[in-house]
């Protein structure tokens, strides 16, 4: 793998976002590298539990404003469309697995990596994590399944009002709300990680996998009915005039001047 790191330890695995160069921006080839190791962490009986991580002083941006800034330059819209498919698919994953996914973020968690955070089963913050639902301001909607996740997390409103504003919230906000397992210093991460394995040793993986099924029959069995709508209207922004001037305020470091078309 290219991108991501994938490793096992005991009955850990570990996928490691890894393109700091692009602050672990989200692109088609990284995309499917993490839904292949999702895939091999769940077939792999030697493995209990998954961890995801990311090298560099950003967790990740999101999508790859890098590779967003090209398509919009080549009307490349259909890899737009994979990304956001590929996204949802990843955060879709993520609640389907029957191991508990724990996720250690550190710095900013944007756009896409903030949902998937929300669909983690444990998410473990620095003091220095910072949520944001960064879509608005480029012009487009969350994806990874982002409302559908927030809102069952945190309450309607809460959800929209962060979509709408793209406000950051704090790490020790989002412990407050419910976001965020464990919140500690950069330094004592790794420690507040194994403590939580060492209780998580203690139970019946069965126990785990029949949690996993009841929260997903609960909450999430219209999972896919959500996602058609949230790629239809993300394909159809990724169309318009005031995404190409978010893609392109952002490129050069100016606000944007949205018009509505």
């Amino acid at each position: 793998m290219e991108h991501i790191i994938y490793q096992l330890e005991e009955d850990l695995a570990i996928i490691t976002l890894n393109r700091p160069e692009v602050a672990n921006g989200f692109h088609i080839p990284m995309c499917e590298e993490i839904l292949e190791a999702l895939t091999l962490a769940e077939e792999d009986p030697a493995v209990h539990f998954v961890l995801i991580n990311a090298n560099g002083k950003v967790f990740s941006v999101g999508g790859d404003l890098v590779e967003m800034k090209r398509a919009v330059d080549e009307d490349d819209i259909p890899s737009l469309t994979k990304i956001a498919e590929l996204v949802n698919t990843i955060s879709y994953k993520i609640k389907q697995i029957a191991k508990p996914i724990l996720m250690e973020v550190d710095g900013a968690v944007a756009g896409a990596a903030a949902n998937m955070a929300v669909a983690a089963d444990f998410c473990l913050a620095t003091d220095k994590a910072k949520f944001i639902q960064a879509f608005v301001g480029v012009g487009l909607a969350p994806d990874a399944g982002g409302i559908h996740l927030l809102s069952r997390s945190i309450g309607v409103t809460r959800a929209a009002q962060l979509a709408m504003t793209g406000e950051a919230l704090s790490a020790e906000k989002a412990l407050e709300w419910g976001l965020v397992y464990r919140v500690s210093e950069a330094d004592k991460l790794e420690k507040t990680r194994e403590q939580l394995l060492k209780k998580l040793r203690r139970g019946s993986s069965n126990s785990y996998a029949a949690i996993k099924k009841l929260v997903w029959e609960s909450q999430f069995k219209d999972w896919q009915n959500y996602a058609t709508l949230e790629l239809n209207l993300q394909e159809s922004l990724a169309k318009t005039e005031d995404f190409k001037e978010g893609v392109r305020a952002h490129s050069e470091r100016r606000r944007p001047k949205f018009t509505g078309k």
